[in-house]
């Protein structure tokens, strides 16, 4: 790039998902010849990516906002919070443009008018094919849907990405390659209800290397599992067709992880939530999984202090934690949401209350992943190579999601590449992570 080029500041907040659609727009921007600053003072203007989801979101999102037009004064807001009516505008009226998310082509126009492009040559500005990653060169995420047509009552996701909206399944493959090509060696598969997949679309064939592919999550798998890659799905919900693709996970072509928000257990609540299944139904689907594939690493979100969840309803919960022994668990104390259902359905559960319940879920949790972890000790594994430091390799098992699961802390200061795998020997662990020795 030009030292003339006009420079973009951007910063992104959120989920995973909101951080394809900050690479999205990155890529655009660098299409066209923008160079992206990495700090206020040396960027024209500044893009911010907010999340809008939950209560403390928004805050960050609000506070991220006001930092940037104190520090360079001239800020484009887009995201999540961005669809929330007139949430910015009325924070902040000096903002030059308000956009929601998934939203490239509008930012772009705003851009455009506040930062006229430079000229530039279209060569010094080529893009791989994969286009601009944020995260490690290792790990990419690949999204394969937009929206989302469920209605849970705590969520307000489909009033700001709309509903279900899947990629042409070609599109998709393609963008894996091309990930591949460029050295990521783990895709992280995600969407709003990734086993919806297809879904709106009827299913509709597409071709992919001269074959005939369709629309579907299990095609999607198999085809993905075909390719020399660590292939992890994240957000499934739990429809039967899931089951197929556990044999894929036992034959070594999936990664053995399924990440699949639960939310609760006890039926009155889950009705409440509008979300399917009994305990009952989840735990013989867990143990099903478990005897067709038993490495599979299972993680999990839940809700805790729900309007109207009693104490027996939260030990019923607690008692479903136990009864599955999940590897991996996620607990939010719930919080109101603009917008969302579930405020109208009054028994608000107090906060002592909540931050009671979520430190005994996640204590019992915790002694739960020791439990399991401690069970690793003396077993060998193929582990992934995340970085290298002054104490040691710190690695990755097929068990952990970069980000939101555990490590593995290896004794080794060989100089690996990210992306390696090595082979180790556990040799400890506590609640969350591995220590191990390489072989």
């Amino acid at each position: 790039m030009s030292s003339s080029s006009p420079k973009v500041g951007f910063i992104s907040l959120g989920c995973p998902k909101a951080l394809v659609d900050s690479e999205q727009i990155i890529t655009q921007l660098r299409a066209e010849g923008y160079a992206i600053s990495p700090s206020y003072e040396g960027a024209d203007l500044v893009v911010v990516n907010t999340c809008g989801f939950i209560d403390d979101a928004v805050e960050e999102s609000l506070d991220t906002i006001g930092e940037a037009l104190n520090e360079n004064g001239k800020v484009i807001v887009t995201g999540c919070l961005g669809a929330r009516g007139d949430m910015v505008a009325k924070s902040y009226p000096q903002v030059l443009a308000v956009t929601g998310p998934h939203a490239r082509d509008e930012v772009m126009n705003a851009v455009h008018e506040h930062l006229p492009p430079a000229e530039h040559d279209p060569f010094t500005s080529l893009l791989p094919p994969q286009g601009i990653k944020l995260t490690p060169k290792h790990y990419a995420y690949l999204k394969i849907s937009e929206g989302c047509n469920h209605r849970c009552t705590f969520c307000i996701i489909p009033s700001l990405r709309g509903d279900l909206v899947s990629r042409p399944i070609d599109e998709v493959l393609s963008e894996a390659e091309n990930l591949l090509n460029a050295g990521v060696r783990e895709l992280l598969v995600i969407s709003q209800d990734t086993s919806a997949y297809g879904v709106d679309t009827k299913y509709r064939t597409r071709f992919w290397h001269n074959r005939a592919v369709k629309t579907r999550f299990e095609d999607l798998a198999r085809e993905l599992s075909q390719m020399d890659v660590w292939t992890r799905l994240h957000y499934v919900y739990p429809y039967p067709h899931v089951d197929r693709i556990i044999p894929l996970m036992a034959e070594g072509q999936l990664l053995p992880y399924l990440d699949v928000p639960f939310q609760h257990a006890n039926p009155r609540i889950l009705k409440a939530m509008k979300r399917p299944g009994s305990a009952d139904n989840t735990l013989a689907r867990i143990q099903q999984w478990r005897q067709t594939c038993p490495e599979i690493a299972i993680r999990s979100t839940f809700i805790v202090g729900f309007p109207g969840e009693t104490e027996d309803d939260f030990k019923e919960l607690l008692d479903f934690i136990n009864d599955a022994q999940l590897d991996r668990v996620g607990c939010f104390a719930y919080s109101p949401v603009e917008g969302a259902a579930a405020n109208k359905l009054g028994n608000l559960i107090d906060e002592e209350t909540k931050q009671e319940r979520l430190e005994a879920f996640m204590k019992l949790q915790a002694e739960i992943s020791a439990g399991k972890l401690s069970k690793k000790i003396g077993q060998t594994m193929e582990v992934m190579v995340d970085e290298v430091d002054e104490e040691g390799v710190i690695a990755r098992s097929k068990a952990d999601a970069p980000g939101v699961d555990g490590m593995v802390f290896v004794d080794s200061h060989t100089d690996y590449t990210p992306g390696t795998l090595i082979q180790v020997r556990i040799t400890d662990a506590n609640e969350h992570d591995l220590f191990a020795q390489e072989i």
